[in-house]
């Protein structure tokens, strides 16, 4: 499965109840209080199996950047299709040189990738909402679970780009959180108008 078996939909045009738990292009404060507007574009996932079958990145697949827990809105956790952010393609291909950088397999935790912004533990919007953001849970053999685990895998994520932000440890944490921001994507083919 490739990027165009994916339909990418422009979220103003889904249902109320869609668009009241997605807010495509509404502006939100994020943990800082900066404005951003919410992504418009979204890949219409069509089930589980594909979203399984969809690599978004040769060791990646859709469904690892996209799961997520009791706490997401009744609605997006249990109807399909699910709605991802268009900008998960690029977290993706991040992901994807971190674990070359990295030398090893590279795993998302639940809840670590996409977030809707209607996920109840996203009382300030973080780049999770964006699909730019990944909580990464372990490297290889390696758990990350303490500072010094997080703080040489945040220094390999950091040698990426300037545009790649590591949250530093603190105490009690057991993931690594990567992000780039808060990224819109218009696809090509879609129109802002």
């Amino acid at each position: 499965m490739n990027d165009a078996d994916l339909e990418v939909v422009d979220g103003l045009t889904l249902s109320d109840e869609h668009r009241a738990s997605l807010r495509p292009g509404e502006a939100v404060p994020d943990e800082q209080g900066h404005v951003h507007h919410l992504p418009r574009f979204f890949l219409a996932v069509p089930s589980w199996p594909a979203a399984h079958a969809h690599r978004v990145a040769p060791h990646f697949k859709l469904s690892e950047l996209m799961t997520v827990d009791c706490h997401e809105s009744d609605l997006l956790l249990h109807t399909f299709p699910h709605y991802v952010p268009c900008a998960a393609l690029l977290l993706a291909r991040y992901l994807e040189d971190f674990r070359r950088e990295a030398d090893a397999v590279v795993f998302v935790s639940a809840n670590g990738g996409y977030r809707s912004p209607a996920h109840r533990r996203n009382p300030r919007k973080s780049p999770h909402c964006w699909a730019t953001a990944a909580d990464i849970y372990r490297v290889g053999d390696h758990f990350l679970n303490d500072e010094k685990s997080i703080a040489k895998y945040g220094e390999i994520a950091k040698s990426l780009g300037s545009q790649v932000f590591v949250k530093p440890y603190a105490e009690g944490d057991d993931h690594l959180h990567f992000d780039l921001g808060f990224i819109q994507v218009t696809p090509r083919a879609c129109s802002e108008a």
